[in-house]
């Protein structure tokens, strides 16, 4: 019994400390003022729930940023199209999703990042140029790297908003909304992370009451592109 009690706990403290890994506060070279300015972001795609993501977002009006996984991309090809001529934003979250592949190296690294920008390009004629470390740069990124990025014209975005969907994907829509839109994370402008992988279907449940609430207290939705500050979390370095 007690050896259940301290894997439950070890578990516990776990999914804590994941957590408020993913709600550190971000680095942003976006300029605080009383502009009310939301970004709405989704990790993991293509999917067929990238689909009602896009539906929602018609419906409602506005417009989102998907990074997209190179490796996801065949099959739904018309997707991506749809993504880019619906007015959305386009970026790169490397080829695998690998984590033993993709932070293996930085030369590791910047190649997953550039056979992704080649596959949407392939599809869409435009190399994005906007990047998103696969949970977070806080472990990966440091000025050299980033300096190193900046040669490929890559910029990094992370987040200072989040739904805990990417750790469970169960998630009751309820708590997913409130975690959106609850009063610590209105940082301004607010960069959301969601996610869009074939088992948020949770996340495309609360994604209408969110686009409600940001409608109702006045906020713009805006696209990430490349002439958008960038928005990472702290570097810890200089190699």
């Amino acid at each position: 019994m007690k050896r259940k009690s301290l894997t439950m706990f070890t578990i516990f403290l776990f999914l804590v400390c994941f957590l408020g890994s993913q709600t550190a506060m971000a680095y942003s070279t976006l300029s605080k003022n009383d502009e009310k300015v939301i970004y709405l972001t989704f990790d993991d795609g293509p999917s067929v729930m990238t689909d009602k993501v896009l539906d929602i977002l018609k419906a409602n009006g506005v417009n989102a940023t998907f990074f997209l996984i190179g490796n996801q991309i065949k099959g739904y090809e018309d997707m991506v199209k749809r993504i880019y001529t619906q007015g959305n934003g386009i970026g790169l979250h490397t080829y695998t999703h690998t984590y033993n592949k993709i932070y293996s190296s930085r030369k590791g690294f910047i190649s997953e990042m550039l056979k992704s920008q080649d596959e949407i390009n392939s599809i869409i004629g435009v190399k994005p140029t906007i990047i998103r470390f696969p949970s977070g740069s806080s472990k990966h990124l440091t000025k050299g790297f980033l300096e190193e990025l900046h040669g490929y014209n890559f910029k990094v975005y992370d987040w200072n908003a989040v739904m805990s969907d990417g750790v469970n994907c169960n998630t009751p829509p309820d708590k997913l909304y409130r975690e959106a839109t609850k009063t610590t994370v209105r940082e301004h402008p607010i960069m959301l992370l969601m996610h869009c992988d074939y088992m948020h279907k949770n996340t495309c449940k609360a994604l209408p009451r969110v686009i409600k609430f940001y409608k109702d207290h006045g906020y713009e939705f805006k696209i990430i592109n490349d002439k958008t500050p960038e928005v990472y979390f702290p570097i810890k370095n200089n190699k």
